[in-house]
């Protein structure tokens, strides 16, 4: 009896791969546009047809039809008769009140300030400034400083993906010991929240800009910690409040350049006791050929932001000496993000 031949799968000609890579942008707005005309949400309590879909929106029918139809080859939405769509497993993230939604970022990667700035890679490459400065006229922080609705789609991009790192990191790193913990440029205090969820006993400070900590009474409420956490506002660059046993930055040391980001661990520094820690919650960029997710990220700091990036663990080491810590340990979460543990020298 003659045996049945296993078909190979064989592995993608490189032409077929960056060919993918070179149309990649297709993707990324598509998806920014199916959630900024708020599809997956209408879509949440089931299969629609197109046409109501679009009248619902104000949108054409024809031009949402062909959007639909891209994304869903795409395995994020799943057309029957009659132009009928549903969500997928994987379409369900892209709705707004999913736990673990990615709506946020995704309309975030496709809005004007980040997609108008990455169109100027270029100039970003060749002079080391962000291109974001040319375009708009002023730093970013400044200009979300000046623009709340704009602001307001930032915000909501990092709340998005803050849901799975906040989880990573809560779970990755032994907070036992800390008896108040302090989230510098905590936004809405997703992560804060997070950590204090498990550990009972904790107390915490959230510290922000006005404008954003705001958000943060919100977030408390729902996870019912209102009674053991503050919001305290200011500028990071000058003073910290004193008192806490440790301080927590997510994806806030990477937005700035060395000697901005050493005058904010500085202010840690001096609102620390002798014992005290920081554990910066960020991407540590792997050495030489090795993928990672933070190498791509640096791109979108060197675009955006007032000349941040992401580092190594030696370009950590030497950041956090010259603001007076020392580098105890490199934590991997289950995200792309680690957690950088230092302690007073």
């Amino acid at each position: 009896m003659a045996k049945t031949r296993r078909k190979r799968t064989s592995p993608m000609h490189p032409y077929d791969v960056v060919f993918q890579m070179i149309i990649g942008k297709w993707i990324s707005k598509a998806l920014g546009s199916i959630v900024e005309i708020g599809v997956p949400d209408q879509l949440a309590k089931g299969a629609r047809q197109c046409r109501d879909l679009a009248r619902e929106a104000g949108v054409s029918e024809d031009g949402l039809y062909r959007l639909l139809r891209a994304l869903a080859s795409l395995g994020l939405f799943n057309e029957s008769t009659d132009r009928r769509f549903r969500l997928t497993s994987m379409g369900q993230l892209l709705r707004s009140d999913h736990p673990e939604s990615l709506a946020g970022y995704a309309r975030f990667t496709g809005h004007d300030i980040t997609w108008r700035p990455w169109g100027e890679l270029g100039y970003s490459v060749k002079t080391g400034l962000p291109a974001f400065d040319r375009i708009f006229g002023k730093p970013v922080f400044e200009y979300f400083s000046q623009n709340p609705e704009v602001a307001a789609v930032f915000d909501e991009a990092m709340t998005s993906i803050s849901a799975m790192e906040a989880r990573a990191a809560s779970e990755a790193y032994d907070f036992k010991g800390i008896q108040t913990l302090m989230d510098v440029a905590g936004g809405h205090g997703l992560l804060l929240a997070t950590v204090l969820r498990r550990h009972k006993k904790m107390r915490g400070v959230l510290f922000d800009l006005p404008h954003v900590a705001a958000g943060a009474t919100a977030t408390f409420t729902r996870a019912r910690i209102t009674g053991r956490v503050r919001i305290e506002s200011g500028d990071f660059f000058k003073e910290l409040p004193m008192g806490s046993d440790a301080i927590i930055m997510k994806h806030i040391i990477h937005d700035w350049d060395d000697d901005s980001a050493t005058r904010i661990l500085q202010a840690c520094h001096r609102a620390l006791g002798k014992r005290g820690k920081v554990l910066i919650v960020d991407t540590v960029v792997p050495a030489r050929n090795v993928p990672h997710y933070g190498k791509l990220l640096d791109l979108e700091m060197l675009v955006l932001t007032p000349l941040g990036r992401e580092r190594t663990k030696d370009e950590f080491a030497k950041l956090l000496r010259g603001a007076g810590f020392r580098l105890s340990g490199i934590i991997p979460t289950e995200s792309p993000l680690s957690v950088v543990e230092a302690l007073k020298a």
